[in-house]
């Protein structure tokens, strides 16, 4: 990616540009120390002489009202507010009504503030105080963070509203990235002239910063794309165009320096996708090097490649190629605005604007357009805003422990409107792409840095949230099987099977696959996990590609298409614990007990085969079922099954082995039969560790019931024969209504 400068021969102003600021994304309007406001038209290459301010009067700063967002139907900004060179002075910050009316004093310093911006929430501002940044929140009680950034005077400040980031840069001759709580995250080196401005892209991907006779473009992490060194003296504003494809800057020698971005790349299998002009890109496929153009009517905003298709949005169109044809594209006109977001599943595309949410078929179907109140399109990103084939996930900007599920066919909120809702701040999600909607998982990092998994569709009771990583910095699924991978501290670690921790908790652990960290840089960005190639993103900016053994894809392969065979005789090729444990998780979770016996032998866990053979000697399917979900830790599910059955001891006995007392004794009074059983054991119990009862319900019925083993052990045999009769007769009506 770099910036395509242009600039004209002659400045069209004949002093210092102390301000721009964009109405459309073709219209800039610049503000000068000579007095002058002038309008650039960039379609007609035309600049004409708005208003000359008084002689006195010399603009530092000029905002318009409301922001553009782009596209067919914008409204160009209508009013704009400009301010002089002794605003901020005086160290004073001051919120004012749209109409002029003083509203409040918000901060009162000795100091100059230089530079001053709201918070993505409106509710804080941030400003400069010297060598310091200050974030104050507009309610008074609400505490204000302050912390020393520079070692000179902050000359520059800016907060995306999207990443939630925020830039500095000052005389000390660097900009630094910060997170909205005052951490560090990136500091540049020393520069050779003092940093005089920087600006966030909308979609806060990347940012500008410029200073004397340099302009350069960042990503968000800090790293440097580009740097150009045009003859302007020092950049004293930077702004973005709406659709974020342009930047401008106001120069120190009387010129409005344009940049536009180009040479953007996307990847996908053995396809390389450059931006190479504003309304061009050359495909390249690395299998063969053939190389096609395309060529689009308006400029290109936004492209996404991924499952086989290019996802392309211009100004005014969306244009869908698949990769097997770059000839003819579908093309469809967009309804509103400039798209700032777009992600792939393998059915559709999920476009986002400053309207809204959409999904598109590839074949350009509008298929739905889900809403949610409070919805603002305008700030969501890659890493809240997560798509499979049938879910679509959004982390709630108001609230950012809760995350929104909604069906991708109907637009509609999945399990009855009920949001998911974690117990700490949500920082990235992600929907696995793989397998039934009934089974779709979504991974989720929290503030701490730890990493979860639950699922999203579900009935009646709300599923767990299991913790399966900690220390993770990012994340991505597989294209084609339900693997995740994640950089965890300093290493990439693969989860094969992840859903294992619903299964068998402690087999977790033994289906990973850990890749040495040093080859990376510390804590590198996954961007991509297809097929078995990782492509990561160090510190630095530079890539990186790793490999995964492909066994695990195979083994899921396998699974989903219940070649138990053929699954055990990978794992006796490739000899990996991992992927013998991935099996027996597999396998439990298909109740496929045999597989699940050999694939627990081969690991060594002895216990979980002999279990396994208990639950293969039950006498009927439904005490079977009971205990496989009893062996993944569903002691609910297990009971209600059992119940369902009719099968009340076999439901008391399964509490009584979990030394669920008082529910065992429940179960037995409401159904009146085996009080007796159940005071038998726990009397058993209590003898074995010496102690006397003093449970209040259990010396209740102890006084009227008799205990009497022989009794008790005749009970249990009459029960597990009428199980195993009635299981006989049900096994036989079966065999029976086949025949017919």
């Amino acid at each position: 990616m770099r910036l395509k400068t242009s600039l004209l021969k002659e400045p069209k102003h004949r002093e210092l540009v102390s301000c721009i600021g964009w109405t459309t994304a073709d219209e800039l309007y610049s503000c000068s120390e000579d007095h002058q406001i002038l309008r650039w038209n960039l379609l007609t290459s035309e600049t004409s002489l708005v208003v000359k301010v008084p002689e006195d009067f010399y603009p530092i700063d000029v905002h318009w009202f409301p922001k553009t967002v782009g596209g067919k139907k914008q409204t160009p900004a209508e009013i704009f507010v400009l301010t002089s060179t002794d605003a901020g002075e005086d160290g004073q910050i001051k919120n004012w009504s749209k109409s002029g009316m003083l509203r409040s004093t918000l901060a009162n310093q000795g100091s100059p503030v230089y530079s001053v911006a709201w918070g993505p929430d409106s509710e804080r501002i941030l400003y400069t105080s010297g060598r310091h940044l200050v974030i104050k929140p507009l309610q008074l009680s609400a505490k204000v963070i302050q912390w020393k950034a520079h070692d000179g005077v902050i000359l520059k400040v800016d907060w995306n509203s999207v990443n939630d980031l925020i830039l500095s840069g000052g005389e000390d001759c660097k900009y630094k990235v910060w997170d909205s709580f005052g951490r560090l995250l990136y500091f540049s080196l020393s520069h050779d002239y003092p940093v005089t401005s920087l600006s966030w892209a909308p979609d806060g991907e990347v940012f500008a910063v410029g200073s004397f006779n340099t302009l350069r473009l960042c990503d968000k992490t800090g790293w440097s794309y580009a740097l150009e060194k045009p003859n302007t003296g020092s950049v004293f504003s930077l702004a973005w165009s709406a659709d974020g494809t342009q930047v401008a800057g106001a120069c120190g020698n009387g010129h409005v320096i344009f940049a536009n971005v180009v040479e953007q790349h996307w990847e996908w299998n053995n396809f390389m996708i450059t931006l190479t002009k504003r309304k061009t890109m050359q495909v390249r496929n690395v299998m063969n090097d053939a190389v096609d153009v395309l060529e689009f009517r308006d400029r290109v905003i936004k492209a996404s490649l991924a499952f086989g298709h290019l996802v392309v949005a211009t100004s005014l169109q969306c244009y869908i190629y698949n990769t097997r044809n770059w000839n003819t594209p579908l093309i469809f006109d967009l309804k509103e605005g400039t798209v700032s977001l777009i992600l792939q599943a393998e059915r559709h595309a999920l476009l986002v604007d400053g309207a809204g949410l959409y999904i598109f078929s590839y074949e350009g179907r509008l298929i739905s357009s889900p809403k949610f109140p409070g919805m603002r399109a305008d700030i969501l990103n890659a890493q809240c805003v997560s798509l499979s084939n049938d879910t679509i996930a959004i982390r709630d900007k108001s609230d950012e422990k809760v995350i929104l599920l909604f069906d991708a066919l109907t637009g509609k909120p999945l399990c009855d409107g009920k949001s998911l809702t974690h117990k700490l701040e949500v920082v990235e999600i992600a929907l696995d792409q793989c397998g039934p909607s009934t089974e779709r998982k979504i991974a989720l990092i929290d503030k701490n840095r730890d990493l979860y998994l639950t699922s999203v569709r579900y009935l009646g009771r709300e599923p767990k949230i299991c913790k399966i990583g900690s220390m993770i910095h990012s994340m991505a699924w597989n294209n084609v099987a339900n693997i995740l991978c994640g950089v965890q501290d300093n290493q990439l670690t693969v989860w094969y099977y992840p859903s294992a921790v619903f299964i068998d908790k402690e087999l977790l652990p033994k289906t990973l696959y850990i890749k040495d960290g040093s080859e990376f840089s510390l804590t590198p960005h996954i961007l991509s996990y297809v097929d078995t190639k990782v492509r990561l993103r160090q510190r630095d900016g530079s890539l990186l590609y790793t490999s995964v053994p492909p066994y695990a894809v195979l083994l899921h392969e396998y699974s989903s298409s219940a070649h138990w065979e053929d699954a055990l005789r990978l794992c006796r090729f490739a000899k990996e614990q991992s992927l013998w444990a991935c099996l027996a998780a597999m396998a439990i979770a298909n109740k496929e007990l045999t597989t699940a016996e050999m694939a627990y032998a081969a690991i060594r866990e002895l216990p979980r085969v002999h279990y396994i053979n208990f639950i293969k000697q039950q006498p009927s399917k439904e005490s079977s079922l009971a205990h496989l979900l009893l062996f993944s830790g569903q002691v609910q599910e297990a009971e209600a099954t059992l119940l369902q059955a009719g099968l009340i001891y076999q439901a008391i006995q399964v509490n009584i082995d979990l030394f669920n007392w008082e529910r065992a004794l429940e179960l037995a009074v409401k159904h009146k039969t085996h009080v007796d059983t159940v005071l038998a054991y726990r009397e058993k119990f209590l003898q074995t560790f010496g102690r006397k009862e003093t449970n209040k319900r259990f010396l209740q019925y102890a006084q009227g019931v008799e205990v009497d083993w022989e009794k008790i052990q005749a009970k249990i045999e009459m029960e597990l024969s009428k199980e195993r009769e009635k299981a006989a007769n049900a096994s036989v009506r079966s065999s029976l209504a086949q025949r017919r």
